[in-house]
């Protein structure tokens, strides 16, 4: 089931960034096969969403056994994708000149924070190191206090899913070609792309740098966050002047409209806005503006979410082996994507996602035989 049901990916163990990509591809059907290392053997829950829809095979990458079997499984993919600081794989003897040389249509999904080169390109780092090297961290957060980090979710999973596109782009290039590459996905790149739009703003002189002080950023009155009588909040962005005049008319506020965008009024408009939310709980706001033009909604931690009823009705959120998760998205109207592999055990698949790729019997027993699946497997 979904678009991807032909595309076989081996995914190298790691975290974050990279698995969040696998679980793309294996959402939208592709047969992805994860390599976790011998060590690792039976760890894994069904807790571990990032890691569902794939089967997992344990090999210990320090025996030429398991990098035999890993090429040999290299050998049959579109796509390799790790997540290791660059000259790891080279180290290991699975670099993409070794990959490649094996498989000439490959397609070697490098996902780092810094890249594959730059001064930087082997230092440790995380997400909010990316997105403070790229403008968005300083974005973010009030003009009173320090930058807010805003999770994970712009360098790792912004990158993660702008290297899903790039694999599966890559990948379209190798039908017509019939070569495959190397797809540098960098964190930093990701974060800095989602900054295009601001960018231009800055440049036109229609952004300012200091936060809170801007129309997205929740400078603007009609942009923000608001407290309700129950110290529940809601959501409130009619930024178009019609939406925003249908806000004023609900709350039954007396503001100009033709005053919207001056940024001047935005602090004093704030206020009569903060005052006039105080007079309902959240929920009683929700009934009156929630499926209006005002652009208003609830502000929901992640065990309302899932209740909510147009969340519900699209099932948005799913369960799966007992635990709630985001489904497979985008949406396909002939190609469904399904969620139906949970999260593995670490070699839960050994021989069974060999034997799917075409590995014999023999080749795994001799695999076995030379510890590719840890000194502990007989």
């Amino acid at each position: 089931m979904g678009p991807l049901a032909d595309l076989k990916v081996v995914e190298l163990a790691g975290l974050g960034a990279a698995p969040f990509c696998a679980m793309l591809l294996a959402d939208l059907g592709a047969d992805v096969i994860r390599v976790d290392r011998s060590d690792a053997r039976g760890k894994g829950s069904s807790f571990d969403i990032l890691n569902r829809g794939r089967r997992s095979v344990a090999l210990d990458l320090k025996k030429p056994a398991g990098i035999a079997a890993t090429m040999r499984l290299v050998g049959q993919a579109d796509i390799l994708l790790e997540g290791f600081r660059p000259g790891v794989m080279e180290r290991l003897g699975l670099g993409p000149e070794h990959c490649l040389t094996a498989n000439p249509r490959l397609v070697y999904g490098r996902m780092t924070g810094w890249g594959q080169e730059g001064p930087l390109a082997k230092a440790a780092g995380h997400d909010i190191n990316y997105i403070s090297l790229t403008g968005v961290l300083e974005a973010i957060g009030t003009n009173s206090a320090k930058p807010v980090p805003p999770l994970n979710l712009v360098g790792d999973y912004g990158g993660a899913m702008l290297m899903a596109f790039g694999l599966v782009s890559a990948v379209l290039e190798a039908k017509s070609s019939g070569l495959g590459q190397v797809v540098d996905g960098a964190m930093l790149d990701a974060a800095a792309l989602t900054m295009n739009r601001f960018l231009g703003l800055h440049a036109e002189g229609k952004w300012r740098l200091s936060r809170q002080s801007n129309y997205l950023d929740g400078g603007a009155h009609f942009y923000d966050t608001y407290a309700c009588a129950d110290g529940r909040h809601v959501a409130v962005g009619p930024i178009e002047p019609q939406f925003y005049r249908q806000l004023l008319e609900r709350l039954g506020v007396e503001l100009d409209p033709s005053h919207q965008l001056d940024a001047q009024t935005w602090p004093e408009q704030k206020q009569i806005l903060a005052h006039a939310f105080m007079g309902k709980t959240r929920d009683e706001w929700t009934d009156l503006l929630e499926g209006t033009d005002a652009c208003v909604s609830p502000i929901l931690d992640l065990v309302e979410a899932p209740e909510h009823p147009h969340n519900a009705a699209r099932q948005t959120f799913r369960s799966l082996d007992g635990v709630i998760q985001a489904a497979p998205a985008p949406r396909f109207s002939r190609t469904h994507a399904e969620l139906d592999l949970p999260p593995p055990q670490a070699g839960q698949h050994d021989e069974q996602a060999l034997s799917r790729w075409g590995v014999s019997t023999e080749e795994i027993a001799s695999f076995r035989h030379g510890g590719a699946f840890g000194a502990d497997q007989p």
